[in-house]
């Protein structure tokens, strides 16, 4: 990759990390627990415990999403980053992107590849 390629994912990253910190943020606050004094009907209770059930899912796929993020971040200056890890060919930044986020470093042709043959 180039150096402005390189810097110009670095600021999609840190854009990234940032929107999904503002994400947890208020996940956090509506997967808050239930309390039990509030005057709600039991529908209206079951939807609120459903809704914190998906806000609490919510939750955790972020804090996955952003911890990707921060190791992404980490590895730009890293020797052979933006290359796959198969083949050495280069990989474009949006594939970068996507496969280093989930620590594979194959590009696509490989990540087909390797999807095919049940390689793991």
């Amino acid at each position: 990759m180039t150096e402005d390629e390189l810097k110009e994912l670095s600021v999609n990253i840190r854009t990234a990390i940032e929107k999904t910190e503002k994400a947890i943020v208020g996940y956090e606050e509506m997967s808050q627990p239930i309390s039990p004094e509030n005057a709600i009907g039991r529908i209206s209770r079951m939807d609120a415990i459903n809704n914190k059930g998906v806000a609490d899912a919510a939750l955790r796929k972020a804090k996955e999403k952003l911890h990707a993020l921060k190791y992404m971040e980490k590895q730009i200056g890293e020797p052979g980053f933006g290359l796959c890890a198969r083949c050495k060919q280069p990989t474009d930044s949006d594939a970068t992107l996507a496969l280093n986020a989930a620590k594979r470093k194959l590009c696509a042709l490989c990540q087909v590849k390797r999807i095919l043959k049940f390689e793991f």
